[in-house]
């Protein structure tokens, strides 16, 4: 009887052990067709091409989380009714420091949201309506004699504010155009063999009205480039006008609250390198300007490597106001056309046909795949 109980016990671990391998080697197998698909998903998304959607809605539609910034637009739309997108780009710029194009005829609010801003921010505000007998020195700096010490003295004009608003800036000669160049870029002017800083914040925001031909002057490529966003500002729906007309009945009873200061403002902006971007990222950013300098019969020249820095400062400023630590290839998406509309010189044929940057950038953009 012993015998025959030890026998059957065997065979019961025998079977027992027999199943549990075969259980074991199909569970084995099911994970790696798992891992297996897992995989193929991961690569199928990354060379797949993108959504050309995120490229076309841009901002528009941005939902802020980060609540500082939810205030300070809160306020903003207490007195300016639309304009999603470039209020959007105007709270961007603050986030990354940079200087702002506007492009489309008068009367759009384009000076009122900056005067808005200022008051909102308690930030010093200047604006310099430009015209064609402007002088370099009536922006920059002049020298006026003292009778009373008998020595000139220095005076310095409005660039020195925290936001310019430079209106008609295709209005002003070259010479003149060239002085704010250094401005824009280091923040500083030279006056003779001084170099002065200019308080930070600061901003430049110029507007050209595309309409008016005659004593006008094309900014040069080497000024255009110095803004990080060329805006196109459309015209307001039948709805969005009619508030703008019941607002500005109430406006005198308006009241704006400050949000945000001086001290926020640069503590935010020095600390935007805490925001991450991956590799990857970083490598998708430079494939997109890369690819408005390969050969095309509608582009003359492409972009240039400050596009590139601009792009990444821009989208890690994007992730800060939605309350984000990292980038996403979307955030880089939705700022392509705004941060490249005005860095490539389309080709006279491209013209002819009736194309514009925005046109040729949607047609190539989403064709650059996420790996």
């Amino acid at each position: 009887m012993i015998w025959i109980f030890i026998s059957i016990s065997l065979v019961i671990v025998i079977l027992i052990y027999i199943l549990y391998s075969i259980l074991k080697e199909q569970d084995i197998k099911e994970i790696k067709i798992a891992d297996k698909d897992i995989e193929s998903i991961k690569k199928s998304i990354k060379h797949s091409k993108v959504d050309p959607q995120n490229f076309i809605i841009g901002v528009n539609d941005l939902k802020i989380q980060n609540q500082d910034f939810i205030n300070l637009k809160n306020e903003l739309h207490k007195k300016i009714i639309w304009m999603e997108e470039f209020l959007n780009l105007v709270l961007v710029n603050i986030v990354c420091g940079g200087n702002i194009l506007v492009e489309w005829v008068p009367g759009l609010a384009k000076t009122k949201t900056i005067q808005v801003l200022s008051e909102i921010l308690e930030m010093d505000f200047k604006r310099i309506q430009f015209t064609p007998d402007m002088l370099p020195s009536d922006i920059i700096w002049t020298e006026i004699f003292n009778a009373k010490t008998r020595y000139f003295e220095v005076k310095i004009w409005p660039v020195f504010t925290k936001i310019l608003l430079a209106d008609e800036i295709n209005r002003i000669t070259p010479k003149v155009q060239s002085a704010l160049l250094e401005a824009m870029q280091e923040k500083k002017v030279s006056i003779w063999w001084n170099t002065y800083d200019i308080p930070k914040p600061f901003f430049v925001l110029a507007t050209q009205n595309p309409l008016e031909q005659e004593w006008t002057y094309p900014l040069p490529e080497a000024q255009v480039d110095r803004f990080l966003f060329k805006i196109i500002i459309s015209y307001p729906t039948a709805k969005e006008e009619k508030l703008v007309l019941d607002t500005l009945e109430k406006e005198n009873n308006i009241k704006l609250n400050k949000v945000l200061d001086i001290r926020k403002i640069l503590e935010i902006q020095n600390n935007l390198n805490n925001v991450k971007i991956s590799e990857d990222i970083k490598d998708y950013i430079v494939r997109l300007v890369e690819s408005t300098r390969k050969p095309d019969s509608r582009i003359m020249y492409g972009a240039s490597p400050r596009a590139a820095i601009g792009l990444m400062f821009a989208a890690k400023a994007l992730a800060f106001l939605q309350d984000r630590d990292y980038v996403e290839h979307y955030d880089v998406q939705r700022l392509c056309l705004s941060v490249l509309r005005h860095r490539i010189l389309l080709s006279y044929d491209a013209k002819v046909d009736g194309l514009n940057e925005d046109d040729v950038l949607l047609d190539i953009l989403p064709n650059i795949t996420l790996e």
